[in-house]
C-alpha cells in the first residue's frame, strides 16, 4: 500500500491539466520596494471586505507576501488602510427563526400563540392611550393657568 504521500502526488502527475503559477503583480510592475504609504499597491494585494489575500491568490512568494502583509498592517495602524469594510448584500432565504433549530415553522410555537396573532394593534392602543393622557394633562394644566 502506498503512502499518502505517493497517492497525492501520483494523482497529481495523473491530471493532465498544467496550471500556470500566478506571477505576482509586484513582478509585474517591477516593484522593488513595497511601502506602506502606497495605498494603491496594497489594496491590490486586499480583498473587498479588507482581508489580505493569501500567497495562493495574489501570487506572491514567500518574502513579498511577508512584506506586503507588514505593510498592510503598517498602514492600517497609521489610518491608510480600513481593518474591515462592511459590504451589503441581501440576504436571501437563510434562517427565519433560531429558536426553532430544525422544526417546521409551526411547530415551534407554544399552543396559545398559535390561536392568538399578535396584529401589533395592542401596541397601537396603548400608544393612543398614552398621548390621550398627555393630552388631558397639559390642557388641565392650561386651564388651571387661566383661571
Amino acid at each position: 500500500m502506498a503512502s499518502k504521500k505517493n497517492k497525492a502526488r501520483s494523482a497529481r502527475d495523473a491530471n493532465p491539466r498544467k496550471f500556470k503559477k500566478k506571477t505576482s503583480v509586484l513582478i509585474i510592475d517591477k516593484v522593488e520596494y513595497i511601502d506602506y504609504k502606497d495605498v494603491d499597491l496594497l489594496r491590490r494585494f486586499m480583498s473587498d471586505r479588507s482581508k489580505i489575500k493569501n500567497r495562493r491568490v495574489a501570487g506572491n512568494d514567500l518574502q513579498q507576501q511577508r512584506e506586503v502583509a507588514n505593510a498592510i498592517k503598517i498602514s492600517r495602524e497609521m489610518a491608510l488602510l480600513p481593518y474591515a469594510t462592511r459590504v451589503a448584500s441581501t440576504r436571501t432565504g437563510g434562517r427565519r427563526d433560531r429558536d426553532d433549530r430544525g422544526r417546521g415553522r409551526d411547530e415551534g410555537r407554544d399552543e396559545n400563540s398559535e390561536n392568538t396573532e399578535n396584529t401589533g394593534d395592542e401596541s397601537i392602543e396603548s400608544i393612543d392611550t398614552s398621548i390621550d393622557a398627555a393630552t388631558a394633562v397639559e390642557s388641565t394644566e392650561t386651564t388651571e393657568v387661566e383661571s
